[in-house]
């Protein structure tokens, strides 16, 4: 599910470790187990069957061994036909983390949807002000999934994936590209950072206008997905007016190009509609 992307390339140079935090599956007569702990918070997860048909997912979180959460694992977006994510190859199903730099750990659990091109879910389940109940909350990722870094304050955890609201917004989905996306936890709801990252968006922004760069080998015929997303993260750095300039002069060379063309706009006319959709989610103030 995971697609050629910021998730799987070196885009961003953070280099992930994740120690006595990943749960690893381990699979016996039909049932499968992760369990995860960091001091003395502990998450287990189960289910029966194997993908993708597992059933009966169910979560378990204790603290010093009270048993404080024991509920079958449900999503608004899949019900309780929600598949592991620790099904799909290279993903993490559970994890227990500092999403904050202080404070006690959370417990993080991944899901998927199902379907060709959607979606990765991720469940937070934190203590709550009584430490003795869980509270939870979920965001949807969509198809390009996330990974957990240790890139915030204290060495805390951020959520890092790409925004997939940029997938066919301009052209088919393999030639999309996805700018960087980071969200941190706090509050028990997931907040948008990755303004606070310019380094990281920086780096991005460099990969998405070297694979643009690379169009010139088939003469641009499908280049709008890409520079769209170096133009969102160059926003984000407050570089408007360099890609107003680059932009125009793009199109007045005919490279800014879509292979759904005529129905997806090319040239001056897709500029016309970057901007548009660029300030419609927030990269164009």
């Amino acid at each position: 599910m995971f697609r050629s992307s910021v998730l799987r390339r070196a885009v961003t140079g953070v280099t992930v470790t994740l120690m006595m935090v990943t749960g690893v599956p381990s699979a016996n007569a039909g049932a499968a187990s992760v369990t995860a702990s960091s001091g003395s918070l502990t998450a287990r997860f189960t289910y029966t069957g194997s993908f993708p048909q597992a059933k009966n997912p169910r979560l378990v979180i204790s603290e010093a061994g009270k048993v404080l959460y024991d509920e079958p694992v449900s999503s608004k977006w899949c019900g309780h036909r929600c598949w592991p994510l620790a099904l799909i190859p290279h993903a993490k199903v559970l994890n227990v983390v500092h999403l904050q730099s202080s404070g006690p750990a959370s417990v993080v659990l991944g899901l998927y949807s199902g379907g060709a091109h959607c979606c990765s879910i991720e469940q937070v389940f934190s203590l709550g002000a009584g430490s003795s109940t869980i509270e939870k909350a979920e965001y949807d990722f969509g198809d390009p999934g996330v990974r957990l870094v240790p890139i915030g304050p204290g060495g805390s955890f951020d959520f890092l994936t790409e925004n997939d609201v940029f997938a066919y917004a301009f052209t088919d989905y393999a030639a999309s590209g996805m700018p960087i996306k980071i969200l941190s936890f706090s509050h028990n709801q997931f907040n948008d950072v990755t303004r606070s990252f310019a380094t990281l968006v920086a780096r991005d922004a460099t990969r998405w206008l070297k694979a643009f760069n690379l169009m010139a080998r088939s003469h641009y015929q499908d280049s709008v997905g890409l520079v769209a997303a170096w133009a969102a993260d160059e926003e984000m750095l407050g570089h408007s007016s360099i890609v107003s300039s680059f932009l125009a002069k793009e199109a007045a060379a005919g490279h800014l190009n879509s292979a759904l063309s005529p129905e997806e706009p090319s040239g001056h006319r897709f500029v016309a509609a970057l901007e548009k959709f660029l300030h419609r989610y927030g990269y164009l103030k």
